[in-house]
């Protein structure tokens, strides 16, 4: 099992709005299993939680939904604007043992 947290430093006051945004832009995203927000360490900090099978998986549901234009359009426009609420992001992928 592999778990992906997608990972967003929004800014001042954008936290729980970036996180409202990916709750509802996910929805329909079997993979995606929390959005969370932080509530000690870093401020502002929104997490997308993940969970793939394995890499490969993880790799075919990238491919899955550019094959998908449809659910693609619908997903741009549920994130429209995100970029503008966020200063940095990173991802980071564990293994489950």
């Amino acid at each position: 099992m592999i778990v992906v947290h997608d990972i967003f430093i929004a800014k001042p006051g954008n936290a729980s709005k970036l996180a409202k945004m990916f709750k509802e832009a996910t929805k329909k995203s079997p993979e995606v299993k929390h959005i969370l927000t932080d509530m000690t360490g870093s401020y502002n900090r929104v997490i997308m939680v993940s969970h793939y099978e394995s890499l490969t998986a993880f790799d075919q549901s990238w491919e899955k939904m550019k094959k998908e234009p449809e659910s693609m359009k619908e997903m741009e426009e549920a994130m429209k604007g995100y970029q503008d609420m966020y200063q940095t992001g990173s991802r980071e992928i564990f293994q489950i043992w």
